[in-house]
């Protein structure tokens, strides 16, 4: 068998593989952002050919969790929204590198700014918190957080522990009761997703990684939008430039199993998978490499119509794929070569929550929201209803929010973290309810009539019962290693992975893990921008303890 001679880092004295990038075969499972990041970074640094890039891709779409789909009709949705943020390093160059779909002179990253330039779209919240009184809604003062001492004590207590003392205790082992009533948690928690039973660590990351958001937690004026929803503005031209390139991109192809070298538990020899239905075999060579996306937030998302709620998923044994194939990786691997992709999976109470996208072909209710928060589309972010039982929070983007949606449509986001509990008005659970209802229900936050709007409405619940597991509490060694120790030619990405200091849950997350993988088996002399360490500069620490103690 050939030999896969080595070198030596400059940077941390590593050995590195020397890899002739003519002869590799790349083998990318799994067709999120993680991969097409990946297959950019295998082409511009590593020169592989892009015919020699293969995406294998269980679905007939790419995106993963950054979709959008749907139409006027029908209605559109998405499952959910991610934060853009300057501060994503390794997100920003990749967007730098793809040309426009809008402007053939420009780049992605071009339209971005150029879009959030623009003083119409810039995002400055009036109303971040609502609060839902017997007659009338009302805006809630955020200009403070509302931490007492003992609060500013605890919050500033757990950044300086280490995430060895922290292990799995959750973050409400970490303050009192009163700490999950302050503005300062209603605010963090929905613009994240984080639920008090979540992972201590994982909280203290964030606290640390977004810092420089403080100052402006309350109007999320450091938010970047695109242009369009997240599939039309980063999926499609990424996947437009790597068709141009000459990537083979392989649709409703799934690897079922991945064979190791007998003996070499981190040296891949084959790759199982269905192809349309055919069961077909890649037989790798030393010099190929495999880049295999873990797990799902999105797996097992069920969808609802307007006139009923999503499907039930209660089997916690019916993970798709991507959750599969861990598990025989890990069956096959070292111990705790690869992870434990049990204790993310199979506690669907813990990390599901419900998003929903609301369609309109009225602007009645768009005008109603503008004028009770005061921002045009596009300029509020998130708004949270801190009474809703459900915690319901939404967002209307600047419209339109997708490439064809007609004039006079428009679209509304939204999410409830609390999906098992029984409505305010709608006295069911959201779990078990349909599109309209859920709709009434916020509406009944509002207090707004519900004269016509219903007519010209059209929502779509969808429920996901792993969207926060990155979250949840866990071992050290749960996440494995972006190329596991003794590999030779495969590494892993996703939100299930370990990167020190940065944050699951973000794009930013899966494109530097992207860059990791590709660097590591290509045996390239560089490595990912450093992760953004606001807390490090004094002025953001400053700056953070001021919107701390007012």
């Amino acid at each position: 068998m050939p030999h896969i001679p080595f070198r030596r880092s400059s940077h941390d004295n590593k050995e590195l593989p020397c890899r002739d990038p003519e002869t590799t075969q790349a083998y990318l499972v799994g067709g999120g952002i993680g991969s097409l990041a990946a297959a950019v970074h295998l082409i511009q640094d590593a020169k592989v050919p892009a015919k020699n890039v293969h995406i294998l891709e269980a679905l007939p779409v790419l995106g993963g969790s950054m979709d959008g789909a749907g139409d006027a009709r029908e209605g559109y949705m998405i499952r959910g929204g991610r934060m853009l943020n300057y501060s994503y390093l390794c997100t920003y160059e990749l967007l730098e590198r793809i040309p426009s779909l809008m402007d053939k002179d420009k780049t992605v990253m071009d339209d971005i700014k150029d879009f959030n330039a623009k003083k119409e779209n810039q995002t400055h919240s009036k109303a971040r918190l609502i609060t839902t009184g017997e007659k009338i809604a009302e805006v809630v003062d955020t200009t403070k957080l509302g931490l007492s001492g003992v609060q500013r004590l605890e919050l500033i207590k757990l950044t300086l522990e280490s995430e060895k003392s922290l292990g799995k205790r959750r973050i409400d082992e970490c303050f009192q009761e009163e700490f999950f009533t302050t503005k300062f948690w209603y605010m963090w928690a929905t613009m994240f997703a984080f639920q008090r039973w979540h992972s201590a660590v994982e909280f203290r990351r964030y606290v640390h990684r977004f810092m420089h958001e403080f100052p402006r937690l309350n109007t999320l004026a450091g938010v970047d939008r695109t242009p369009y929803n997240q599939y039309d503005s980063i999926i499609r031209p990424v996947t437009k430039y790597l068709q141009d390139q000459g990537v083979d991109f392989r649709y409703n192809t799934k690897v079922v199993d991945v064979d190791f070298i007998e003996g070499i538990p981190a040296t891949v020899d084959e790759l199982h998978m269905i192809s349309n239905g055919t069961p077909m075999t890649a037989q790798l060579d030393p010099q190929d490499i495999v880049i295999i996306t873990l797990g799902s937030m999105t797996s097992n998302s069920s969808v609802g119509t307007n006139d009923s709620a999503p499907p039930a998923v209660v089997d916690e044994d019916l993970q798709d794929g991507c959750w599969d194939l861990w598990s025989k990786l890990v069956a096959k691997g070292d111990d705790g070569l690869f992870g434990n992709p049990s204790n993310f999976c199979t506690r669907i109470q813990e990390s599901k929550w419900e998003s929903f996208t609301i369609t309109l072909n009225d602007p009645e209710l768009i005008r109603r929201i503008e004028g009770f928060s005061h921002n045009e589309p596009g300029t509020g972010a998130l708004m949270t209803f801190k009474d809703s039982n459900w915690l319901m929070s939404i967002v209307v983007p600047h419209q339109p929010h997708f490439v064809d949606q007609p004039l006079g449509v428009y679209v509304i986001w939204g999410y409830g973290l609390f999906p098992d509990r029984e409505g305010n008005f709608v006295k069911k659970p959201m779990a078990e309810c349909s599109g309209q209802e859920i709709l009434l229900e916020l509406l009944g936050h509002f207090h707004f009539p519900k004269g016509t709007l219903l007519e010209h409405a059209i929502t779509k619940p969808c429920m996901m019962p792993y969207i926060t597991s990155q979250f949840l509490t866990r071992d050290v060694g749960d996440r494995p290693q972006v190329v596991p120790e003794g590999s030779t030619n495969i590494a892993l990405l996703g939100q299930f992975v370990e990167i020190p200091d940065d944050t699951v849950f973000t794009v930013e997350y899966s494109v530097r893990g992207a860059e990791m993988a590709v660097y590591e088996l290509m045996g390239l002399d560089k490595k990912p921008k450093p992760v953004y360490k606001g807390d490090h500069h004094f002025g953001v620490l400053a700056e953070a303890m001021m919107k701390m103690l007012i």
